[in-house]
């Protein structure tokens, strides 16, 4: 699948968490390092198209609740903390 011949060398610096996640698929599956990386790079594009695709299919519908603050994204846990969201109720 891969061309050895054709590929460069790369030097990236990652935090320690997703290199033992590569690390750990790497002895997993018995591949290379290097394989897992690839593949994970590869992959990137189809899921930012999918993710794309997904919004698409909602897109009419945002904004189109009213009464909503208009950062929700960013403040979504004070918000919901002030409206009582996930707070046991009495019976």
């Amino acid at each position: 699948m891969y061309y050895t011949d054709l590929m460069k060398t790369l030097t990236v610096r990652l935090p320690e968490p997703l290199v033992a996640d590569i690390e750990e698929e790497s002895r997993g599956r018995k591949i290379s390092k290097s394989d897992v990386v690839r593949e994970r790079l590869q992959l990137a594009p189809r899921l930012r198209r999918q993710r794309i695709a997904s919004f698409n299919a909602i897109a009419d519908l945002v904004g189109s609740v009213d009464g909503l603050p208009s950062d929700l994204t960013g403040r979504k846990r004070a918000y919901l903390r002030a409206t009582g969201y996930g707070q046991k109720r009495s019976r």
